[in-house]
């Protein structure tokens, strides 16, 4: 049985649907930033549901999303540049029709660098004690966990990216949509198309070989030559009987 492979080129992809996605990523950059800045000085309070969601300002987290991962800033900062130079990769290699993939990166890199501004500008002006402004709460089992709009950036394009490569995508696990079927039933008869033609023989093209007469088999030779009477010769009379003339 032959063996499938998978052949993924990479190259860049950068046309009207990336602008609009860079554009996006913009705004929800600013809008995390604006709204962090006045919760944060202004110290807004707003019960939204009591004992699961409500808003309060001044929350300063020295970890990750959430309050979890407290593993240092200069490692999450180290950590961040990394993730973000390969969503930046990915985000450019997308190709521009898968669409939702794209903009679900598109959003994870708005929320890491929201997050990173953050601690960078912090790390800087307080002698390398950066944290992360939050003023978002939600009860999550173990009590009320607070966050920002960057950290629902991250998680809503994780989500995406992850139900999409589900079961969305051209390349999805478990295809759904018509569209999916239809695209992995294409690329599968592609396959066999060629696994067919590779498993083929190379056979000798005929119409390059010249034809040559069928061999006579031995013993029934052909006479080289044929002895042609020749007709302008008379046939010789035989003899006439002498006795008779006597």
């Amino acid at each position: 049985m032959p063996n499938k492979k998978f052949n993924l080129k990479l190259k860049p992809h950068f046309g009207k649907v990336s602008i609009i996605l860079i554009v996006v990523a913009a705004l929800l950059i600013a809008a995390d930033l604006v709204t962090k800045h006045f919760a944060d000085v202004y110290r807004w309070e707003l019960i939204i549901i009591p004992g699961f969601a409500e808003i309060q300002g001044g929350h300063h987290n020295t970890a990750a999303a959430f309050g979890g991962f407290d593993i240092g800033q200069p490692a999450l900062i180290v950590l961040t540049f990394i993730l973000l130079a390969f969503l930046v990769f990915a985000f450019v290699c997308l190709p521009e029709k898968r669409v939702i993939l794209k903009t679900a990166t598109a959003i994870v890199i708005a929320g890491a660098i929201g997050n990173l501004v953050d601690r960078i500008w912090f790390s800087a002006i307080n002698d390398g004690a950066g944290y992360v402004r939050d003023w978002f709460g939600l009860w999550i089992f173990v009590g009320i966990l607070y966050c920002n709009f960057a950290d629902f950036y991250i998680v809503i394009g994780v989500a995406v990216v992850a139900l999409s490569l589900l079961f969305f995508d051209d390349w999805a696990v478990f295809p759904l949509t018509k569209s999916a079927k239809a695209a992995q039933a294409a690329r599968r008869a592609e396959e066999d198309k060629k696994n067919a033609e590779n498993a083929q023989p190379n056979a000798p093209c005929h119409s390059e070989q010249s034809e040559e007469p069928p061999a006579v088999p031995n013993g029934s030779e052909e006479p080289s030559s044929s002895v042609i009477p020749n007709d302008s010769e008379e046939p010789q009379s035989p003899p006439e009987n002498k006795e008779e003339d006597k």
